[in-house]
């Protein structure tokens, strides 16, 4: 009978330990140069990392956090649901990095990112565009005038 007990005891403590421990997507990001090397004088502070559930309702797909100083992130508590994520790593002069997991119950995924500097002389501007279809910066955007104004 004690056998009995102390094993619906141990049962009850992982059930709850389990439900104590919630989803998480973690990790860093570095920035390199073209040779893979760390950029030296630029932080990775400010970097957005996105995460989009791919199998979720639009209302409850995406999630963003910045990286601090240090180039870590970390989702808030009780913000990432189970699911195929995107997760993406963006900042301006630097090559965007897309990596895809699947979180389940209690899952926590540490990702390691490596955004990799874009060369100046390859950047895109709007002043150097060569056709109006190069120059939209919000594709989704719309501005539709009257004729004549």
């Amino acid at each position: 009978m004690n056998y009995r007990i102390t094993l619906l005891f141990l049962f009850a403590a992982m059930a709850l330990l389990l439900s104590a421990c919630s989803t998480k997507i973690c990790g860093t990001v570095k920035l390199v140069d073209s040779d893979m090397k760390p950029v030296v004088g630029e932080s990775p502070e400010g970097t957005v990392v996105n995460m989009i559930n791919t199998t979720a309702k639009v209302e409850k797909a995406s999630y963003s956090v910045i990286v601090d100083e240090d180039g870590k992130f970390e989702s808030e508590k009780d913000a990432i649901k189970p699911g195929t994520y995107k997760v993406e790593a963006a900042r301006i002069g630097y090559d965007t990095e897309t990596r895809t997991v699947e979180i389940g119950g209690s899952t926590r995924k540490k990702l390691e990112f490596e955004l990799k500097k874009i060369p100046e002389g390859e950047r895109k501007s709007i002043a150097g565009s060569s056709s109006d279809a190069d120059k939209i910066v919000n594709p989704g955007e719309v501005n539709i005038r009257p004729p004549g104004m």
